[in-house]
Protein backbone atom coordinates (compact mmCIF):
# COMPACT_ATOMS: atom_id res chain seq x y z
CA UNK A 1 0.00 0.00 0.00
CA UNK A 2 1.55 3.30 -1.10
CA UNK A 3 2.26 5.92 1.53
CA UNK A 4 0.94 9.45 1.66
CA UNK A 5 3.27 12.45 1.84
CA UNK A 6 2.18 13.17 5.40
CA UNK A 7 3.18 9.78 6.85
CA UNK A 8 6.46 9.99 8.77
CA UNK A 9 9.60 8.26 7.50
CA UNK A 10 12.84 7.74 9.44
CA UNK A 11 16.04 6.89 7.56
CA UNK A 12 19.02 5.26 9.29
CA UNK A 13 21.99 6.86 7.57
CA UNK A 14 25.66 6.57 6.87
CA UNK A 15 27.20 9.03 4.42
CA UNK A 16 27.26 9.09 0.61
CA UNK A 17 24.72 6.35 -0.23
CA UNK A 18 22.32 7.54 2.43
CA UNK A 19 22.60 11.14 1.30
CA UNK A 20 21.76 10.20 -2.28
CA UNK A 21 18.77 8.15 -1.20
CA UNK A 22 17.48 11.01 0.95
CA UNK A 23 17.38 13.15 -2.18
CA UNK A 24 14.86 10.70 -3.57
CA UNK A 25 12.61 11.09 -0.56
CA UNK A 26 12.67 14.89 -0.55
CA UNK A 27 9.44 16.04 -2.18
CA UNK A 28 7.80 12.64 -1.80
CA UNK A 29 7.54 13.03 1.94
CA UNK A 30 6.53 16.32 3.53
CA UNK A 31 9.71 17.76 5.00
CA UNK A 32 8.34 17.90 8.52
CA UNK A 33 7.75 14.13 8.34
CA UNK A 34 11.18 13.11 7.03
CA UNK A 35 13.94 12.40 9.55
CA UNK A 36 17.51 11.32 8.87
CA UNK A 37 19.18 9.59 11.82
CA UNK A 38 22.90 9.76 11.13
CA UNK A 39 26.02 7.87 12.11
CA UNK A 40 28.54 9.78 14.24
CA UNK A 41 31.00 6.92 14.71
CA UNK A 42 33.14 8.46 11.95
CA UNK A 43 33.41 11.75 13.85
CA UNK A 44 36.84 12.93 14.89
CA UNK A 45 38.77 15.83 16.37
CA UNK A 46 41.54 17.05 14.07
CA UNK A 47 43.51 20.32 14.27
CA UNK A 48 41.37 20.96 17.36
CA UNK A 49 38.22 20.87 15.21
CA UNK A 50 35.11 18.73 15.65
CA UNK A 51 34.49 17.02 12.32
CA UNK A 52 31.30 15.06 11.50
CA UNK A 53 31.80 13.60 8.01
CA UNK A 54 28.47 11.79 7.58
CA UNK A 55 26.37 14.67 8.90
CA UNK A 56 28.16 17.08 6.58
CA UNK A 57 27.87 14.79 3.56
CA UNK A 58 24.12 14.57 4.10
CA UNK A 59 23.79 18.34 4.44
CA UNK A 60 25.98 19.20 1.45
CA UNK A 61 24.29 16.59 -0.77
CA UNK A 62 20.75 17.71 0.03
CA UNK A 63 21.81 21.31 -0.50
CA UNK A 64 23.14 20.41 -3.99
CA UNK A 65 26.51 21.71 -2.84
CA UNK A 66 28.45 18.45 -2.57
CA UNK A 67 31.41 17.72 -4.84
CA UNK A 68 30.06 15.60 -7.68
CA UNK A 69 33.49 14.08 -8.27
CA UNK A 70 34.29 13.11 -4.68
CA UNK A 71 30.81 12.58 -3.22
CA UNK A 72 31.93 14.47 -0.10
CA UNK A 73 33.03 18.01 0.66
CA UNK A 74 31.92 21.04 -1.29
CA UNK A 75 31.85 21.66 -5.01
CA UNK A 76 34.31 24.28 -6.23
CA UNK A 77 36.42 23.91 -3.10
CA UNK A 78 39.90 25.35 -2.64
CA UNK A 79 42.66 23.82 -0.54
CA UNK A 80 44.94 26.64 0.54
CA UNK A 81 44.77 25.81 4.25
CA UNK A 82 45.77 22.18 3.59
CA UNK A 83 48.58 23.30 1.32
CA UNK A 84 49.90 25.55 4.07
CA UNK A 85 49.70 22.77 6.67
CA UNK A 86 51.55 20.44 4.31
CA UNK A 87 54.21 23.05 3.63
CA UNK A 88 55.11 23.20 7.31
CA UNK A 89 56.06 19.52 7.27
CA UNK A 90 55.49 16.65 9.65
CA UNK A 91 55.18 16.70 13.43
CA UNK A 92 56.85 13.85 15.31
CA UNK A 93 57.32 12.16 11.97
CA UNK A 94 53.64 12.31 11.04
CA UNK A 95 52.21 14.63 8.35
CA UNK A 96 49.23 16.70 9.48
CA UNK A 97 47.59 17.04 6.07
CA UNK A 98 46.55 13.39 5.68
CA UNK A 99 42.86 14.24 6.10
CA UNK A 100 41.90 16.85 3.50
CA UNK A 101 39.61 19.69 4.53
CA UNK A 102 38.64 22.28 1.95
CA UNK A 103 38.75 25.97 2.84
CA UNK A 104 34.96 26.47 2.88
CA UNK A 105 34.41 23.12 4.60
CA UNK A 106 36.78 24.32 7.32
CA UNK A 107 34.25 27.05 8.05
CA UNK A 108 31.67 24.40 8.91
CA UNK A 109 34.07 22.69 11.31
CA UNK A 110 35.13 25.97 12.89
CA UNK A 111 31.49 26.87 13.45
CA UNK A 112 30.66 23.45 14.91
CA UNK A 113 33.67 23.50 17.22
CA UNK A 114 32.96 27.00 18.47
CA UNK A 115 29.29 26.29 19.07
CA UNK A 116 30.04 23.07 20.97
CA UNK A 117 32.63 24.89 23.07
CA UNK A 118 29.98 27.46 24.00
CA UNK A 119 27.59 24.79 25.24
CA UNK A 120 25.50 23.85 22.23
CA UNK A 121 24.81 20.16 21.65
CA UNK A 122 25.62 18.34 18.42
CA UNK A 123 21.96 18.08 17.42
CA UNK A 124 21.50 21.81 17.96
CA UNK A 125 24.57 22.65 15.90
CA UNK A 126 23.47 20.26 13.15
CA UNK A 127 20.04 21.88 13.03
CA UNK A 128 21.62 25.32 12.73
CA UNK A 129 23.91 24.15 9.90
CA UNK A 130 20.98 22.53 8.08
CA UNK A 131 18.96 25.73 8.46
CA UNK A 132 21.73 27.75 6.87
CA UNK A 133 21.49 25.50 3.81
CA UNK A 134 17.66 25.83 3.91
CA UNK A 135 17.05 22.13 4.47
CA UNK A 136 13.58 21.58 5.93
CA UNK A 137 13.87 17.94 7.00
CA UNK A 138 15.21 16.86 10.41
CA UNK A 139 18.82 15.66 10.40
CA UNK A 140 19.59 14.10 13.77
CA UNK A 141 22.91 12.72 15.01
CA UNK A 142 22.07 9.37 16.56
CA UNK A 143 23.65 10.63 19.79
CA UNK A 144 25.21 13.78 21.16
CA UNK A 145 27.71 11.66 23.06
CA UNK A 146 31.09 10.85 21.50
CA UNK A 147 31.26 7.38 20.00
CA UNK A 148 34.12 6.27 17.79
CA UNK A 149 34.32 3.39 15.34
CA UNK A 150 37.53 1.45 15.91
CA UNK A 151 38.92 -1.34 13.73
CA UNK A 152 41.47 -4.01 14.59
CA UNK A 153 44.07 -4.77 11.94
CA UNK A 154 44.41 -8.39 10.90
CA UNK A 155 47.74 -8.85 9.14
CA UNK A 156 51.47 -8.31 9.37
CA UNK A 157 53.38 -6.62 12.15
CA UNK A 158 50.33 -4.56 13.06
CA UNK A 159 47.98 -7.52 13.53
CA UNK A 160 45.93 -6.91 16.66
CA UNK A 161 46.52 -3.14 16.56
CA UNK A 162 43.38 -1.04 16.91
CA UNK A 163 43.06 2.19 14.94
CA UNK A 164 40.32 4.74 14.42
CA UNK A 165 37.96 4.47 11.48
CA UNK A 166 39.33 7.61 9.83
CA UNK A 167 42.91 6.37 10.12
CA UNK A 168 41.76 3.13 8.47
CA UNK A 169 39.51 4.73 5.83
CA UNK A 170 41.46 7.85 4.92
CA UNK A 171 44.91 7.41 6.41
CA UNK A 172 45.36 3.82 5.18
CA UNK A 173 42.91 4.20 2.23
CA UNK A 174 41.06 1.14 3.67
CA UNK A 175 43.76 -1.03 2.09
CA UNK A 176 44.52 -3.08 5.23
CA UNK A 177 42.63 -6.17 6.36
CA UNK A 178 40.45 -5.94 9.47
CA UNK A 179 39.60 -8.64 12.00
CA UNK A 180 37.00 -6.82 14.12
CA UNK A 181 35.09 -3.58 14.57
CA UNK A 182 33.88 -1.97 17.78
CA UNK A 183 32.15 1.26 18.71
CA UNK A 184 33.94 2.95 21.58
CA UNK A 185 31.55 4.78 23.89
CA UNK A 186 28.38 3.40 22.32
CA UNK A 187 27.30 1.28 25.27
CA UNK A 188 27.13 4.30 27.59
CA UNK A 189 25.76 6.74 25.01
CA UNK A 190 22.23 8.07 25.05
CA UNK A 191 20.14 8.39 21.93
CA UNK A 192 19.97 12.01 20.82
CA UNK A 193 16.89 14.17 21.30
CA UNK A 194 14.12 13.06 18.98
CA UNK A 195 15.87 9.93 17.70
CA UNK A 196 13.83 7.22 19.41
CA UNK A 197 10.68 9.29 19.04
CA UNK A 198 11.24 9.55 15.27
CA UNK A 199 11.63 5.78 15.01
CA UNK A 200 8.52 5.16 17.09
CA UNK A 201 6.45 7.63 15.05
CA UNK A 202 7.61 6.51 11.60
CA UNK A 203 5.25 4.63 9.35
CA UNK A 204 8.26 3.29 7.49
CA UNK A 205 11.86 3.04 8.72
CA UNK A 206 14.52 2.82 6.03
CA UNK A 207 18.03 1.44 6.44
CA UNK A 208 19.98 3.29 3.75
CA UNK A 209 22.48 1.58 1.41
CA UNK A 210 25.43 2.34 3.66
CA UNK A 211 28.21 0.08 4.91
CA UNK A 212 26.56 -2.33 7.39
CA UNK A 213 29.67 -2.81 9.53
CA UNK A 214 30.92 0.75 9.97
CA UNK A 215 28.07 3.08 8.97
CA UNK A 216 24.82 1.42 10.08
CA UNK A 217 26.01 -0.72 13.01
CA UNK A 218 27.35 2.33 14.93
CA UNK A 219 23.82 3.77 14.79
CA UNK A 220 22.30 0.47 15.94
CA UNK A 221 24.86 0.25 18.77
CA UNK A 222 23.40 3.26 20.57
CA UNK A 223 21.11 1.88 23.30
CA UNK A 224 17.47 1.84 22.28
CA UNK A 225 17.93 2.07 18.52
CA UNK A 226 18.34 -1.61 17.64
CA UNK A 227 15.64 -2.55 20.10
CA UNK A 228 13.21 -0.11 18.46
CA UNK A 229 13.96 -1.51 15.00
CA UNK A 230 13.62 -5.11 16.17
CA UNK A 231 10.21 -4.25 17.62
CA UNK A 232 9.20 -2.60 14.33
CA UNK A 233 10.91 -5.08 12.02
CA UNK A 234 7.91 -5.42 9.72
CA UNK A 235 8.04 -1.69 9.03
CA UNK A 236 11.79 -1.59 8.31
CA UNK A 237 12.95 -1.58 4.68
CA UNK A 238 16.67 -1.92 3.98
CA UNK A 239 18.55 -1.28 0.75
CA UNK A 240 21.53 -3.50 0.00
CA UNK A 241 24.81 -1.64 -0.55
CA UNK A 242 26.26 -4.75 -2.20
CA UNK A 243 25.45 -5.10 -5.89
CA UNK A 244 26.77 -8.01 -7.89
CA UNK A 245 29.08 -8.89 -5.01
CA UNK A 246 30.69 -5.44 -4.95
CA UNK A 247 30.30 -2.16 -3.11
CA UNK A 248 29.85 0.84 -5.38
CA UNK A 249 32.04 2.92 -3.08
CA UNK A 250 34.18 2.14 -0.07
CA UNK A 251 35.23 -1.14 1.56
CA UNK A 252 31.87 -2.71 2.47
CA UNK A 253 32.46 -5.76 0.26
CA UNK A 254 35.93 -6.45 1.65
CA UNK A 255 34.85 -5.80 5.23
CA UNK A 256 32.03 -8.32 4.99
CA UNK A 257 34.51 -10.97 3.87
CA UNK A 258 37.13 -10.00 6.42
CA UNK A 259 34.51 -10.24 9.17
CA UNK A 260 33.58 -13.76 8.16
CA UNK A 261 30.69 -13.21 5.74
CA UNK A 262 30.44 -13.34 1.98
CA UNK A 263 30.06 -10.21 -0.12
CA UNK A 264 26.51 -10.54 -1.41
CA UNK A 265 23.01 -9.18 -1.02
CA UNK A 266 22.17 -12.39 0.81
CA UNK A 267 24.92 -11.68 3.35
CA UNK A 268 23.45 -8.21 3.87
CA UNK A 269 20.04 -9.78 4.52
CA UNK A 270 21.63 -12.13 7.05
CA UNK A 271 23.41 -9.19 8.73
CA UNK A 272 20.14 -7.27 9.07
CA UNK A 273 17.66 -10.12 9.50
CA UNK A 274 16.79 -9.17 13.10
CA UNK A 275 15.99 -5.54 12.27
CA UNK A 276 14.88 -5.51 8.62
CA UNK A 277 11.68 -7.11 7.36
CA UNK A 278 12.21 -6.20 3.70
CA UNK A 279 15.43 -5.83 1.72
CA UNK A 280 15.55 -4.04 -1.62
CA UNK A 281 18.18 -5.60 -3.88
CA UNK A 282 19.43 -4.73 -7.36
CA UNK A 283 18.22 -6.47 -10.48
CA UNK A 284 21.64 -8.08 -10.98
CA UNK A 285 21.06 -9.94 -7.71
CA UNK A 286 17.52 -11.12 -8.53
CA UNK A 287 18.62 -14.75 -8.35
CA UNK A 288 19.39 -14.25 -4.64
CA UNK A 289 15.79 -13.39 -3.77
CA UNK A 290 14.86 -16.98 -2.77
CA UNK A 291 17.88 -17.27 -0.44
CA UNK A 292 17.02 -13.92 1.14
CA UNK A 293 13.41 -14.92 1.67
CA UNK A 294 14.58 -18.20 3.20
CA UNK A 295 16.12 -16.02 5.93
CA UNK A 296 12.69 -14.58 6.70
CA UNK A 297 13.36 -11.30 4.89
CA UNK A 298 11.16 -10.16 2.00
CA UNK A 299 13.18 -9.46 -1.14
CA UNK A 300 12.21 -6.67 -3.52
CA UNK A 301 14.10 -6.43 -6.81
CA UNK A 302 14.64 -3.12 -8.60
CA UNK A 303 17.36 -0.83 -9.93
CA UNK A 304 19.34 0.44 -6.94
CA UNK A 305 22.34 2.15 -8.55
CA UNK A 306 21.43 5.82 -8.11
CA UNK A 307 23.17 7.00 -11.29
CA UNK A 308 20.46 9.50 -12.23
CA UNK A 309 17.69 11.50 -10.52
CA UNK A 310 15.10 9.33 -12.27
CA UNK A 311 16.53 6.08 -10.87
CA UNK A 312 16.90 7.63 -7.40
CA UNK A 313 13.28 8.79 -7.51
CA UNK A 314 12.06 5.39 -8.66
CA UNK A 315 14.02 3.66 -5.89
CA UNK A 316 12.48 5.98 -3.30
CA UNK A 317 9.01 5.26 -4.69
CA UNK A 318 9.65 1.52 -4.49
CA UNK A 319 10.78 1.75 -0.88
CA UNK A 320 7.79 3.85 0.14
CA UNK A 321 5.44 1.34 -1.51
CA UNK A 322 6.84 -1.58 0.50
CA UNK A 323 4.54 -1.55 3.47
CA UNK A 324 3.95 -4.95 4.99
Amino acid sequence: MAMTKSEPVAVICGGVGAARLLRGFVGRIDAEHLTAIANVGDDMVLHGLNISPDLDTIVYTLADAVSAERGWGLEGETWQAMEMIGAYGAVSGEPLDWFSLGDRDLGTHLFRTGALAQGSTLDQVTAQIAAKWELPLSILPVTNDPIRTMVTLAEGDEAGTEISFQEYFVGRQHSVAVSSVRFDGAASAQAGPGVLEAIDAATTIVVAPSNPAVSIDPVLAVPGVRERLEARRGDVVGVSPIIGGKALKGPADRLLVELGRESSATAVAEWYRDVVGTLVIDTVDADQAPAIEALGVRAVVTDTIMSSPAITSALAETILAERV
